[in-house]
């Protein structure tokens, strides 16, 4: 059997692994994939997101040569019995309805394991994950009842063609293999999960999700005009949010997601991204629409707009409309000074234009799902473990077996061909020192007689 030491606090919440040094005695371990970083507070606040600072800290998506200290601070939840994972509320329970018949946690760490890709837009599907969710979401009439998600008419021509669905296709192609993985689940589904997982995944607020959409037919596509015109003003995009019933505190919020993306000229016409931190979810939308000086583009493009300092960075023309017209500039305001309200905002917005138009089932449950840097690192093979083991590490999850944010937990397991046996476990208390001088060499902690980890007598040291 393999022997793998690793390292991992816990605290009362959030559990991460401290970048201290990973030791392991084999390289076959099953590869394991890191999830999308998420900023600090303080980089958040220190406004650090250049695309050269978001590389330093951005994890590789998989490693090929076993684990290694350039995945730790980022590092996914290994499969335990397939893939641990949980929710917050609820889960689908067996039976005929298509929709009940998939694990929506291995499709959200599916769709997260997308994300990343070196060779398309600043290194990240997620903006355009976010985007596809939108648009197939933002074409629902009140009135009419028509449109939404529900549908995912978006796949299908014109409305597929529709020019404000420029690019989608390249979201969509990248999340198919997905569909195919899991036949029960609808596109509906899918695509608003997917805009789920990209904002959560690059560091945004936890959106609550269910499912049960029904795919409909090329017949139902909705007709071309329904989605916002970037060239327009504030009377334009309050008509097209009020008539799926969004009101002006929910349109400023939901546009905050300019934060994330930029515009190509091959698409929309328009060219650049709106902040220098285009797959960071945050309030630079707000705080850059306020702050900077922003001047009409000289080029033979559409009329835009980019900031005077450096010309990198743009603003549409209905953006400008948040900062023009006063009732939308009280929430801009607010949203540039506070980005937790605007975390909380744009959650519920989000949440309800996924929903627009879509007769759900009523079993359908509520799911509030975990970032993969939220569920505590373990790196464990894509095998079925005990009853024993998935107890101990469902009380590591949910705090049982922790108390402090200055624990270390130290485990060391044995991994054979069909099983993962938790041999040892240290927990230390105390402070590391700042650049964790005390953990530079993990395999000392083991050299004297290791603890039973089912004694609770490990857990008082």
């Amino acid at each position: 059997m393999a022997s793998i030491r690793l390292a991992a606090s816990r605290g009362l919440t959030n559990p991460t692994l401290r970048t201290s040094r990973l030791a392991t005695t084999s390289a076959t371990a099953a590869p394991v994939a890191s999830s999308t970083r998420a900023f600090t507070t303080q980089q958040k606040q220190n406004g650090q997101y250049s695309r050269q600072k978001y590389q330093q800290y951005q994890a590789p998506r998989t490693s090929k040569a076993g684990p290694s200290p350039g995945i730790l601070g980022a590092i996914a939840v290994g499969a335990i019995a397939g893939w641990y994972f949980y929710n917050t509320e609820g889960s689908a329970q067996a039976s005929s309805s298509s929709w009940k018949k998939v694990n929506y946690n291995n499709v959200y760490k599916d769709i997260a394991d997308l994300l990343e890709d070196e060779n398309y837009d600043d290194g990240s599907y997620g903006p355009v994950f976010v985007r596809l969710a939108w648009h197939a979401s933002g074409t629902f009439d009140h009135k009419t009842r028509t449109g939404g998600s529900s549908g995912a008419t978006i796949r299908f021509e014109p409305e597929s063609a529709h020019g404000a669905n420029a690019g989608l296709d390249a979201a969509r192609q990248r999340l198919e293999p997905l569909k195919k993985k899991y036949s029960h689940i609808s596109y509906g589904d899918l695509y608003t999960l997917a805009g789920v997982v990209a904002v959560q995944e690059l560091g945004g607020p936890t959106i609550t999700w269910r499912p049960g959409r029904r795919d409909k037919t090329a017949a139902d596509c909705t007709p071309d005009g329904r989605l916002p015109d970037a060239a327009q003003g504030a009377d334009h995009v309050r008509e097209i949010f009020y008539r799926m019933g969004f009101n002006d505190q929910e349109i400023a919020a939901l546009v905050g997601a300019h934060a994330l993306g930029r515009c190509h000229t091959s698409r929309s016409g328009f060219d650049g991204p709106w902040n220098a931190s285009p797959t960071a979810f945050t309030n630079f939308f707000y705080t850059e629409l306020l702050n900077n000086t922003w001047v009409p583009k000289k080029w033979n493009g559409p009329f835009q707009y980019v900031d005077r300092e450096s010309g990198q960075f743009m603003m549409l023309p209905a953006d400008m409309a948040f900062k023009k017209d006063s009732k939308f500039r009280v929430y801009v305001e607010k949203y540039a000074a506070d980005q937790d309200a605007f975390f909380e905002d744009f959650a519920n917005a989000f949440a309800k234009l996924l929903e627009l138009g879509v007769d759900f089932p009523e079993d359908a449950p509520f799911y509030k799902f975990k970032t993969l840097e939220e569920v505590l690192p373990l790196l464990l093979p894509r095998k079925p473990v005990g009853p024993e083991v998935l107890a101990i590490v469902r009380g590591i999850l949910e705090g049982e077996r922790a108390s402090t944010d200055d624990t270390l937990l130290l485990i060391d397991l044995s991994v054979g061909d069909e099983t993962a046996e938790l041999n040892a476990v240290r927990l230390i208390t105390g402070d590391f020192g700042d650049d964790n001088s005390a953990l530079n060499d993990e395999l000392r902690c083991f050299d004297d007689e290791p603890k039973e980890f089912n004694d609770d007598r490990a857990l008082e040291d």
